[in-house]
């Protein structure tokens, strides 16, 4: 019986290197599919991962009809077993509904892969459409960290190295210029413009907006003491 799917959980947590190794395994196996990706980080086209793996892929847009999208290959010939749907709190609530149903009346199975909540920690519509939808909604085992060592629970924004929470729902991230990676920027480039970034926090730093940028600073800033101090309570960090 066919599936939809969902995996998810925050980012470096591992979803983009699942999918792509989920389309390995099946298309190894004789079965055929479809990669769809939105708004990855490496490009439009594309899923990517931030091992460096990286492969082609179909970019889901406001207009995209996934029905269609597997009734015109089918209609020519090719197989299409499964869909490999990467970014997937990108799609919309409708978009998921259409996926659900090339499950359910044409037997194609879904991967489905995405984020939760966004850097509020409102859920996304699509992400929500789909836990609702779902045959399946599973957890990535592998932990993405946040700077203290602790589970991280929750994406950021981050604006300069500061944790922002207001803003648009969708926002990618200056991909040369984050962690860390000004220095290899070109010079013609407008260094002026705020870099927007994304981080993964545990909870407690989440609500105390302590950022790897801030934690930094404290311990640039701040004299050596003869025990640990929690950067959550240095004021300057936020």
């Amino acid at each position: 019986m066919a599936e939809l799917i969902f995996f998810s959980g925050t980012m470096d947590c591992g979803k983009s290197t699942l999918a792509l190794q989920m389309d390995y395994n099946h298309r190894a196996r004789g079965r055929g599919g479809v990669r769809f990706s939105c708004n990855d980080r490496a490009g439009g086209s594309v899923i990517s991962s931030r091992l460096g793996l990286q492969t082609d892929a179909v970019e889901v847009v406001d207009t995209t009809d996934f029905w269609d999208e597997v009734v015109r290959r089918r209609t020519t010939g090719l197989k299409v077993d499964y869909l490999i749907c990467d970014e997937a709190q990108f799609y919309s609530p409708g978009q998921v509904e259409q996926l659900a149903r090339v499950v359910d009346e044409m037997g194609v199975d879904v991967f489905a892969f995405g984020i939760t909540s966004d850097f509020r920690t409102r859920l996304f519509p699509g992400s929500q459409r789909f836990v609702e939808l779902a045959d399946r909604v599973q957890v990535l085992q592998v932990e993405a960290l946040c700077w203290c060592g602790r589970r991280a629970t929750h994406n950021a924004r981050t604006v300069d190295g500061i944790m922002v929470v207001e803003g648009e729902q969708v926002v990618v991230g200056d991909v040369a210029r984050e962690a860390g990676q000004a220095e290899a920027i070109p010079e013609q480039v407008d260094v002026s413009h705020p870099v927007v970034g994304y981080e993964t926090l545990c909870r407690r730093h989440y609500m105390r907006r302590v950022t790897a940028h801030g934690a930094n600073l404290m311990a640039s800033r701040d004299q050596l003491l003869p025990f640990d101090v929690d950067a959550c309570l240095w004021h300057g960090v936020s």
